[in-house]
């Protein structure tokens, strides 16, 4: 039986669309059917414009091929400008709100070839306060935030691929709760113009895709080089540092054996594992990275925060009052902290490839307006570092449970080819199943 097009992966659609076996227009309309089928439930898109989408479509069937992501739909998180759609910024201050240009990575997007499907939902202001999206495993459990929109559609089979952003975890826990791939690349690969700024020390674009090989697709689509970020298998098994991070006695019975079965697995196929217990000092790392975020989106935030706090959350108000009321020097020295962490950490990678940690503390849980842990994403964040999560496990509730892949600062290439080789053993037969209608 014939797969429908968006049901396939995006690197098979750009083969296909090369060699003319398949249309932009047709795969754009597929995923546009699954949209209409399954948006009710899962209220993933902010905006979305079938005919301005199909148009580009058309405009690509029409051209030859220019770039890695020639015909394939993107969907884009709500806090990145689109010249030609509104950013909401998940905020009633910014309804309606119009962006002049696109911001950097649509219009790398677009200059790649890549159609621009519709804006996705996310928290206001990529902050606490939840938006409207469903998780497509069980619209009764969250999907996580805040790049929550994104995740449900390339989990539900809406677009092969989406941005988002991470300032703490709102790449990698939304990806694990949805059951994709995640990546949030190393701190300043990608440009940032044109995207919210909240914490700009430590704001990173995110990538979701539904296997390993189209992630490299996207973010070569990002850079504008073709091949920049190759997902071929390492040449041997890789070394990796087994480390649960001193967060580990808060991960659930569902993380924790998401984590020791992929272990296993790894060693199995002839990866080498050691522990990799981090040293007490770290323990302050998330003290650092809260006080960090709370000072800086307190001045980012400091426009909206005068002229409109009646349309502003209580939660998001009350995170801005104790940012602005922290000190100046209490946040230089979060920054010593963090650099120094940066450093103490980087020997770790003479000895291993990649660390494996939780993504997670546990699967999606039920409530859309249930706030969900912070936990084993904001160290890595913290330290810059690239990091991708995996769909591995089934949790007690039958929700999607991840395990995180970190690599050495600066060389995402290598996160991306170990994490190519840790697929092809924990995922032997592809992503899983995609939830049904």
């Amino acid at each position: 039986m014939n797969r429908l097009a968006n049901e396939l992966s995006a690197a098979a659609v750009a083969a296909q669309i090369r060699q003319g076996d398949l249309t932009s227009e047709k795969l754009v309309q597929a995923c546009l059917d699954r949209v209409d089928l399954r948006e009710p439930e899962i209220d993933a898109w902010a905006h979305i414009d079938p005919d301005r989408a199909l148009s580009q479509a058309r405009a690509c069937d029409a051209e030859p091929p220019r770039g890695p992501l020639h015909g394939i739909p993107v969907a884009i998180k709500d806090v990145i400008d689109t010249a030609d759609m509104p950013t909401g910024h998940g905020s009633p201050i910014y309804d309606g709100h119009q962006p002049a240009i696109d911001a950097e990575c649509v219009a790398m997007l677009r200059a790649a070839g890549a159609v621009i499907l519709g804006k996705t939902v996310a928290t206001e202001f990529a902050a606490i306060t939840p938006g409207k999206t469903a998780n497509p495993h069980n619209p009764a459990h969250t999907p996580g935030g805040s790049s929550s929109g994104s995740a449900a559609a390339v989990a539900d089979r809406m677009a092969p691929l989406a941005l988002g952003t991470q300032t703490v975890g709102s790449t990698i826990r939304p990806a694990a709760y949805c059951g994709v791939v995640g990546f949030k690349p190393s701190y300043g690969t990608f440009g940032l113009r044109g995207v919210l700024p909240q914490a700009p020390s430590v704001d990173t674009l995110g990538l979701f895709a539904r296997d390993v090989a189209d992630l490299s697709v996207l973010a070569d689509g990002l850079i504008g080089g073709e091949g920049a970020f190759a997902a071929g298998n390492p040449g041997a098994p890789p070394r990796i540092g087994y480390c649960p991070t001193p967060q580990w006695d808060q991960a659930t019975s569902d993380a924790v054996g998401a984590m020791e079965r992929s272990r296993e697995l790894l060693q199995q196929a002839g990866a080498t594992i050691e522990q990799v217990d981090l040293p007490g000092t770290f323990d302050a790392a998330l003290d650092a990275h809260w006080f960090i975020l709370k000072f800086e989106i307190a001045r980012t935030l400091m426009p909206e925060r005068r002229s409109h706090p009646d349309m502003l959350s209580e939660g998001l108000r009350g995170i801005l009052d104790d940012g602005g009321a922290l000190p100046v020097a209490g946040y230089r020295t979060a920054l010593v902290i963090a650099a120094n962490y940066r450093s103490e950490i980087a020997p770790l990678f003479d000895r291993y490839d990649i660390l494996l940690t939780p993504s997670a503390a546990s699967e999606a849980p039920e409530g859309l307006t249930t706030r969900t842990d912070l936990l084993f994403q904001r160290l890595w964040t913290l330290l810059h570092m690239p990091c991708l999560t995996l769909p591995v496990a089934q949790g007690s509730a039958g929700l999607p449970v991840g395990v995180q892949l970190v690599g050495r600062f600066g060389d995402d290439v290598a996160l991306i080819a170990a994490a190519r080789w840790c697929e092809e053993v924990l995922i032997p037969d592809g992503a899983p199943v995609p939830p049904a209608a």
